[in-house]
């Protein structure tokens, strides 16, 4: 593969599609066999399959799911670390959570569990539409907790999903992680279900791939440019009103507190590595957030009433805050 020597602007303008990925080449295929051999060990007949896409997720109709491409090869997963400041899926932890996470998508298709009166009862309605926003109850104990974002709670499918990823996980010890919990009883219900449907044959079987790396056409630039336009649009609360309530506005020429807008571009990284780690935001997200909160301390000539102490931990709070106004739930159409 000639594009692994590129230089970095070069690598940029070579198109997703000419990358010749696969992967049944990739160590990701290790990854799928170690999925599959899970659900064997569960006595569940039901194997989905995979292909390489721009992002992890499992189309309505389909029994099987997309992986991102970036995973496939070392180099890509450099860039994305480079151009995304983290890559989702990269450890095998975090791949095989995802994978156990779409594999519940995948089995819900090929049976169409979704349309049985228990599992609606357990669930709620699948067809409740996506909201483009959530706002989770981290001290809930009627769900599951799985992916970042208390994601079970964006919607019945991804209950679902979430759910059953934690009951196939290897050493999960569910019982007792989740004993005295509500979401006990959706964990009973999904090995109850499992051991009906496990040997059954599935309803729908497909192939179909959607959105395949050799029909992505556009360049390793314009999709990074494409992904950071989400997180940007995502990222822009009315700040203002939030981070004047913490950090005033100057008082004029001879006020001699410190300016907000140098100590947040100073403590950027710190910043973000610490609420990266609190909450499980993406660092992406959060980088853009404080880059938002640094032009609007400038414009305003916010300063800082007390110590650095202080205003790194109401730099913090604020940040967390922010950034949480935007945990999106979920797409249309599929979304893990």
């Amino acid at each position: 593969m000639r594009w692994t020597r590129l230089p970095l602007d070069r690598l940029l303008d070579v198109p997703i599609k000419d990358l010749g990925l696969t992967l049944e080449a990739s160590p990701l295929q290790a990854r799928l066999e170690e999925l599959h051999a899970e659900l064997e060990r569960r006595s569940i007949t039901f194997r989905p399959y995979a292909w390489l896409s721009t992002e992890w997720f499992t189309p309505d109709d389909a029994t099987g799911f997309a992986v991102p491409f970036y995973l496939a090869h070392p180099r890509l997963v450099r860039l994305e670390r480079t151009q995304m400041l983290e890559v989702e899926g990269a450890t095998r932890e975090g791949c095989m959570k995802i994978m156990r996470h779409e594999a519940a998508h995948a089995l819900d298709n090929a049976y169409g569990l979704r349309r049985r009166r228990r599992w609606r009862e357990v669930f709620g309605r699948a067809s409740e539409p996506y909201r483009s926003s959530y706002t989770p109850d981290p001290n809930s104990r009627s769900f599951v907790q799985h992916l970042d974002y208390w994601y079970s709670q964006s919607h019945p499918l991804e209950d679902f999903a979430e759910t059953f990823a934690v009951w196939l996980r290897p050493g999960s010890h569910w019982r007792k992680r989740y004993a005295g919990w509500a979401a006990l009883t959706k964990l009973e219900f999904m090995q109850e279900l499992m051991g009906t449907v496990g040997n059954e044959a599935p309803q729908r079987r497909t192939r179909r791939r959607e959105e395949p790396l050799a029909r992505v056409r556009m360049t390793l630039r314009e999709y990074y440019e494409r992904k950071k336009a989400i997180y940007a649009s995502e990222g822009t609360p009315a700040f203002n009103g939030q981070l004047r309530h913490s950090f005033p506005r100057s008082d004029g020429p001879a006020d001699g507190a410190p300016r907000l807008a140098p100590f947040l571009r100073k403590q950027r990284d710190r910043l973000v590595r610490q609420v990266a780690a609190a909450t499980g935001q993406h660092r992406y997200l959060l980088d853009h957030v404080v880059r938002e909160m640094t032009l609007r301390a400038r414009t305003e000539d916010l300063r800082i009433p007390r110590g650095e102490e202080d205003a790194l931990l109401d730099s913090a709070i604020l940040l967390t805050s922010l950034s949480s106004q935007f945990v999106y739930g979920g797409h249309p159409r599929y979304h893990r």
